[in-house]
C-alpha cells in the first residue's frame, strides 16, 4: 500500500538535513550559569554544533572570559553577560544587551542554580528565598523574556522549525525527595510543572519548552558525594549505571533538544541519570 499517497491529505513535515557539527548554525543562545560546571560545558556544546552563545554569570569575571573564549576559537561569537537571574531589572537588562549584540535569540538554556542546604527546622526564610530566587523565579524571568521575543519574531524556517526553544535544567529531584535539601527540592518541583505549563501555553507559537534532569555529574556543587573513593563508591549504590555522569554529557544532550532533530519534543523531562529514578534500592524486590 502507498502510504504516502493514503495520507496525503496530512501536512508535511519537513525533516532537518542539516550536518551533525551543523545542527545550530544560524541560532543564537544564551545560557544562564555558564562560567563553570554544566554551564560551561552546555555553552561549549551548542558552540560545537553551530550556535553564537552568550554566557550569563553572576561571579567570576575570569572563568566567564575563558568560556567566551573557547566559543570564539571555534568560529562562533560571543559575549559574557554579568547578571543575577532572580533580579527582574539585571534580567531585563541582560535581554537588551542580548538582543544589542546579537539581534535576537533562538535558544534559552535555563541553568543558573544553587543549594543552600540546611535541616528542614533550621532552614532560614533567607535560605529559602535565595534558592527558590534563582533556581525558580530565576527560570520563570527568563523563560518570560525568551517568550516574549520567541511570540514578536515568530518561525524563521531557514534557521529552525522552531520559532523558539526552551530547556530548562532541571534535577532528579523534582521526582525524588531530598531530606536535607527541601529548598532545592521545592524548586526543581516547581521547574518541573512551570516549564510543562509553559510549554503547554506556548505550543501553539511553535515554541518549544522542556527540562533535561541530570543525575549525579561530576560538578563542584557535589564534590563531597564523588571527592573520595569510599564516597564514590557510597553514590554508586544510588546509580544502577554505576559511573557518575560527567558534564559534557550533559552539554550534548541539550544540543540534541534545541535542534530540529528534536521538534517533537515538547513538555517532557529528560531524566540524564545513570538510572537513578528507577529506584536502584527496589532492585532486589525492595
Amino acid at each position: 500500500m502507498d502510504m504516502t499517497t493514503k495520507h496525503s491529505h496530512l501536512p508535511e513535515v519537513v525533516m532537518p538535513r542539516c550536518q551533525t557539527q551543523h545542527w545550530l548554525r544560524g541560532q543564537t543562545a544564551l545560557v544562564t550559569g555558564a562560567g563553570t560546571g554544566i554551564g560551561k560545558e552546555i555553552a561549549l556544546a551548542l558552540a560545537a554544533y553551530g550556535a553564537d552563545v552568550a554566557v550569563n554569570y553572576v561571579s567570576g569575571d575570569e572563568t566567564a572570559r575563558q568560556v567566551t573564549e573557547a566559543i570564539l576559537e571555534t568560529g562562533n561569537r560571543s559575549i559574557a553577560i554579568k547578571a543575577d537571574v532572580s533580579n527582574e531589572e539585571q534580567v531585563q537588562i541582560m535581554f537588551k544587551r542580548l538582543f544589542e549584540e546579537f539581534g535576537t535569540i533562538d535558544i534559552l538554556v535555563n541553568n543558573a542554580g544553587l543549594q543552600q542546604d540546611a535541616p528542614f527546622d533550621e532552614l532560614t526564610l533567607a535560605q529559602w528565598n535565595k534558592v527558590i530566587g534563582v533556581n525558580l523565579t530565576g527560570q520563570f524571568l527568563c523563560a518570560r523574556a525568551a517568550v516574549r521575543e520567541f511570540k514578536r519574531r515568530g518561525v524563521r524556517p531557514k534557521v529552525s522549525c522552531a520559532a523558539g526553544k526552551i530547556i530548562c535544567i532541571s534535577s532528579v529531584h523534582d521526582v525524588i525527595p531530598w531530606a536535607g535539601h527541601v529548598n532545592y527540592a521545592a524548586s526543581k518541583g516547581g521547574v518541573m510543572l512551570m516549564m510543562k505549563s509553559i510549554a503547554q501555553e506556548v505550543a501553539p507559537y511553535r515554541i518549544r519548552v522542556n527540562s533535561i534532569c541530570p543525575g549525579a555529574i561530576r560538578t563542584p556543587i557535589n564534590m563531597q558525594a564523588w571527592a573520595t573513593p569510599e564516597a564514590y563508591d557510597d553514590l554508586m549504590r544510588l546509580i544502577p549505571y554505576k559511573r557518575i555522569g560527567e558534564p559534557v554529557e550533559i552539554g550534548r544532550v541539550t544540543a540534541w533538544l534545541a535542534s530540529d532533530y528534536a521538534d517533537y519534543v515538547t513538555g517532557a523531562n529528560l531524566y540524564v541519570d545513570g538510572g537513578m529514578t528507577l529506584y536502584p534500592g527496589f532492585e532486589t524486590g525492595g
